[in-house]
């Protein structure tokens, strides 16, 4: 009797042990999983849906003290299948509270990608008790019209809030943009209102080229222009422009910047971001001179060169006193997001960025930077002293120190040796790495993930060392990096040159160092942070 208690024990600890270990990675409500953020591979300073598929973000606002985040969202399954928008907000950019889902399917179609704006004016006429209405404008994308191999079967239509956009009304007059040309790739809107020819401007994408239109009321309509066709990289479907004005930093200067997202044909392969500088009069965009060389027909100036900022567009409504141009991206690359390794869940965001423009000695050029509201998250800071490094030097010798949950700015001198390469190493006890540093050799900035961990799941995934141009001319080479569980955020010199990977180790990544595979290098001086996660 007493062997068989004995035996009996052993069999329920064991199966407490396992459920114990089973709830770290998710929950099981009625069958259907339900995510803890402490699955394998959850980021944790970055959104990411509690659970299922997410894609591009989409009618990001900003109103009474909250940054409102929509995404492309599909709730019963962790593949893409039929799109609502999901929807989160923040106060500081950086925590984030799930609201339900905003806009469902109906009888006019899925609900593709857009925008949303705060109608200041009630120049639509749908506000009540003198508040302004959202108006979020989306594409309505029509299933039985696509599998009927129509080319018309996606079009503009908008909704209307009243309560700070927890709930929407579909506009009974839908679409409000009609596909009478019958394109096919017919989508992704994005409106903002212009001051100088007082009207809503909407630009979306149109296969290979956008197409601009302007409004008085959000409800009807006029065609303005087309553009595009014959700049930029045109491998793949044009996909989630934006079009704004933006100051050129230092200077009272005002140029346009069209953001057009595109798949294939990123820098590094699979989904890319390329841009635009030049100006709009109320109707054309038209190309700055001096930045219309880089982008002839074939050729682009790049957001990011990682493989995993996608779709990304800029926030509406932030206010003047702030003053920045707010972006987030979709964190991961057509190439393979519906089969990396995550269960619960799939897809996060960038880190929101802000977007500055500048004067640089090859033109106007976009510098991302990481928003100030992220240094909320830091603990544990750590200096690092100038050093000569020869071999590497360890990070990791610290009590409490976590490299999956890390910020790091080093700022190195400029070798003076042609064939220095450096940079900064994540690895584990299984012999996983992931790399990203600098060669001299060849000026440019590399992201090495060919050794990071799972790769079995695509061929595209680490087929190659993704590679980005050095733009600065300084003798100082500043890295900021930003690494969380299963990511890489790398801004080279304030921004310059960006590159965002994602990875999937099979553990996770214990030790992170400073390396120089040739010669010496010099740290001047260096700082690290712990951060805290946002889920906590």
């Amino acid at each position: 009797m007493n062997n068989l208690l004995t035996i009996l024990t052993i069999i329920c600890l064991g199966s407490l042990v396992y459920c114990c270990q089973e709830s770290t990675s998710a929950l099981q409500t009625n069958g259907v999983t339900m995510a803890t953020y402490d699955e394998p591979n959850r980021p944790q300073f970055h959104f990411s849906p509690k659970e299922k598929w997410m894609n591009d973000p989409n009618g990001m606002f900003y109103y009474e003290g909250e940054y409102h985040l929509f995404y492309q969202y599909y709730p019963d399954s962790t593949v893409w299948g039929p799109m609502h928008w999901g929807h989160t907000v923040s106060k500081d950019l950086t925590h984030w509270e799930h609201l339900p889902i905003a806009l469902y399917p109906d009888s006019l179609g899925l609900i593709f990608s857009g925008s949303a704006v705060v109608d200041w004016k009630n120049t639509s006429g749908f506000g009540q008790n003198g508040q302004p209405p959202i108006i979020a404008i989306f594409t309505h994308h029509n299933m039985a019209g696509e599998k009927a191999r129509r080319n018309d079967f996606q079009y503009q239509s908008i909704a209307y809030s009243n309560d700070k956009g927890r709930t929407w009304t579909k506009y009974e007059g839908n679409p409000v943009v009609p596909n009478t040309e019958n394109i096919r790739d017919f989508r992704d809107p994005k409106v903002i209102w212009d001051e100088a020819s007082e009207q809503w401007i909407m630009v979306f994408a149109a296969f290979d080229h956008v197409k601009l239109w302007g409004s008085e009321d959000l409800k009807n309509w006029q065609f303005l222009s087309d553009w595009g066709k014959d700049y930029g990289v045109h491998d793949g479907v044009w996909e989630c422009p934006d079009l704004f004005p933006i100051t050129v930093e230092g200077t009272g200067e005002k140029k346009w910047v069209l953001l057009q997202s595109l798949n294939p044909g990123g820098p590094n392969g699979g989904s890319g971001t390329q841009y635009f500088v030049g100006n709009f009069d109320g109707k054309k965009f038209t190309l700055d001179p001096d930045f219309e060389p880089f982008v002839k027909k074939g050729n682009a100036v790049w957001l990011d060169f990682g493989r995993d900022n996608y779709a990304g567009v800029t926030w509406s409504d932030v206010p003047k006193e702030d003053g920045r141009r707010l972006f987030i991206g979709w964190m991961s690359n057509w190439d393979y997001a519906t089969i990396v390794p995550t269960e619960a869940w799939r897809s996060a965001m960038t880190l929101p960025r802000s977007l500055v423009l500048k004067k640089t000695d090859q033109g106007y050029r976009i510098f991302s930077e990481p928003v100030q509201e992220l240094e909320t998250l830091r603990a544990g800071a750590k200096k690092i002293n100038a050093t000569e490094i020869v071999g590497t030097l360890d990070l990791t010798q610290q009590p409490g120190f976590s490299s999956s949950q890390l910020e790091l700015v080093l700022d190195f001198q400029l070798p003076e040796n042609a064939t220095t390469d450096f940079g900064v190493e994540l690895s584990n006890e299984k012999g996983e790495r992931y790399r990203i540093g600098y060669d001299a050799a060849t000026n440019l900035f590399y992201s090495d993930r060919t050794q990071s961990g799972d790769l079995a799941f695509s061929e595209k995934f680490a087929s190659k060392v993704h590679t980005a141009p050095r733009l600065s001319k300084d003798k100082t080479v500043r890295f900021h990096l930003f690494f969380d569980v299963a990511s890489a955020e790398f801004f080279a010199d304030g921004g310059s040159t960006v590159i965002t990977d994602i990875f999937f180790p099979s553990e996770y990544f214990s030790s992170v160092k400073i390396y120089t595979d040739n010669n010496t290098v010099k740290l001047l001086n260096g700082q690290v942070w712990t951060l805290n996660s946002i889920w906590n």
